[in-house]
């Protein structure tokens, strides 16, 4: 896998097939918390694990120090997590994990519902003005 890039891949189920070790481990837990929190459609865009709901919601990203966990509206979510980092357009955030980091599930589902939430509030993040 490139430096700060997933796997290239056509599906989400093959970007996680590539995977191994603690990166496929946390990928398929932030994966299946993120499905099982809200109804989103799954995609590949950008090399990344994209969660759709209203337009984009939340991607996951593995790389090869780090599994990246990224929001549209991420600025809006750090009272839930005060790890996301805000930066860039669309008031994106991410909460960056390593190995050693703590990340539930719990966690992860929480962070996703309110994503969707947000979206159906407020409709597509990434829908120029």
């Amino acid at each position: 896998m490139a430096m700060g890039m997933g796997p290239v891949a056509e599906t989400p189920n093959a970007y996680v097939a590539a995977l191994s070790g603690w990166q496929l481990d946390r990928c398929r837990m932030m994966r299946a918390a993120i499905m099982a929190a809200a109804p989103f459609d799954e995609t590949i865009k950008w090399t990344n694990l994209v969660f759709m709901a209203n337009g984009p919601c939340s991607l996951i990203r593995a790389e090869e120090q780090r599994v990246l966990l990224g929001f549209w509206r991420g600025k809006r979510l750090r009272d839930l997590e005060p790890r996301i980092k805000v930066s860039g357009k669309y008031e994106l955030g991410n909460l960056v994990s390593t190995e050693a980091t703590e990340v539930t599930a719990e966690q992860v589902a929480r962070l996703a519902a309110k994503t969707h939430r947000l979206n159906v509030e407020l409709g597509n993040p990434a829908a120029r003005a």
